[in-house]
């Protein structure tokens, strides 16, 4: 887990985080990847009944040794 070091400001009566900017990016990184991680998943389920070959089958298959 990162350690964040928010400041608070109000801003147009709202309440406003401004973080240093090493920690948005790192912060960023981590959302990007968690976006990648549900891309992956919904790929995997989607291709769940899929036939898949293990590397052996497939140099068998186009006789590579």
């Amino acid at each position: 887990m990162i350690e964040l070091h928010p400041k608070f400001l109000t801003q147009d009566g709202q309440k406003v985080a401004i973080l240093p900017y090493d920690e948005f990016l790192k912060v960023q990184e981590i959302l990007e990847d968690l976006d990648d991680l549900e891309d992956l998943r919904k790929a995997k389920e989607k291709e769940k009944e899929s036939s898949s070959y293990s590397l052996d089958e497939v140099k068998k298959m186009t006789n590579i040794d």
